[in-house]
């Protein structure tokens, strides 16, 4: 009787451990399922955080290369190229630089007061705006106060050239044409294809034979210069509406001829009290 009873027992247990394996296992399952329904949710959240993270940098860096590249409205990008004793100039340090975004509306009234009277001229903002906007820096630094217009041709191209910082005083003589700021920049606004190229009246940027090598000397016509004479390369600032009578007297006066005949100092000097740019 009782090895039947344990026989009864041990079945009983034999289908209570198989049905504990069998939860068991479809525990296990269940986890497995639920482990792996979880970690492909984490790859879809995670990977969808980075297609989110991938797209906002990228619209962010499309933003900010557009922001970059793209001038506010009424203004245009100018570059300003360092430049230092190292490239043979006698550099004046400013401190620093213009704005690398100038206006390319309105006008300014450019006014060199100096010690034959006021010249006055006007410049156009639309057509060579970086230019006005180092002249405008440049005014603002006082860069010009004190200085002398150091040269004046009498044969070939008429001129009158001034804007360099170093031509001051009786020592001017050993040092000028060859100051400039601590910064140069592009030629703009080029009379191509026009005769004269430079009318007398105008007011012209001086460079080197290389290009973008403008600063802030410039040179006034006092006759016209056809373009046989001078090429188009020489950025034009600007047209004087009053005071071409004082360069004229200024040539009248003559030259020293100390870089060559026709070609020196004006022997009627120009001294440049203060130069000015104001909004007109």
């Amino acid at each position: 009787m009782s090895s039947i009873k344990d026989r009864q027992r041990a079945a009983a247990r034999a289908r209570l451990e198989k049905e504990m394996a069998e939860r068991a296992a479809a525990a296990r399952k269940r986890r497995q399922r639920q482990a792996i329904i979880g970690s492909a949710i984490a790859v879809v959240v995670i990977a969808g955080a980075a297609v989110w993270i991938v797209t906002a940098l990228n619209k962010d860096d499309k933003k900010s290369s557009s922001t970059a590249s793209a001038a506010p409205a009424g203004t245009v990008a100018c570059t300003w190229t360092p430049q230092d004793k190292s490239s043979g100039a006698n550099v004046k340090d400013t401190g620093g630089t213009p704005e690398q975004y100038a206006k390319n509306t309105g006008k300014d009234t450019l006014t060199i007061d100096t010690n034959l009277g006021k010249i006055t001229a006007d410049v156009d903002k639309s057509k060579a705006p970086c230019t006005a906007s180092a002249f405008e820096y440049l005014a603002s630094k006082n860069f010009w106060n004190n200085t002398k217009c150091h040269r004046l041709t009498t044969e070939g191209i008429k001129v009158l050239q001034c804007g360099d910082p170093t031509a001051t005083g009786k020592g001017y003589r050993q040092t000028d044409g060859t100051g400039g700021p601590n910064f140069m920049y592009a030629e703009e606004n080029l009379p191509a294809g026009k005769d004269p190229t430079y009318p007398a009246g105008t007011i012209a940027m001086a460079k080197t034979s290389n290009p973008g090598t403008t600063s802030s000397q410039f040179f006034i016509p006092y006759e016209d210069i056809p373009a046989a004479a001078l090429p188009a390369e020489y950025t034009i600032l600007g047209t004087i509406t009053s005071g071409l009578d004082i360069v004229k007297k200024v040539a009248k006066g003559g030259t020293d001829n100390a870089n060559q005949k026709g070609d020196g100092h004006p022997k009627t000097e120009l001294d440049i009290k203060s130069l000015t740019m104001a909004a007109s």
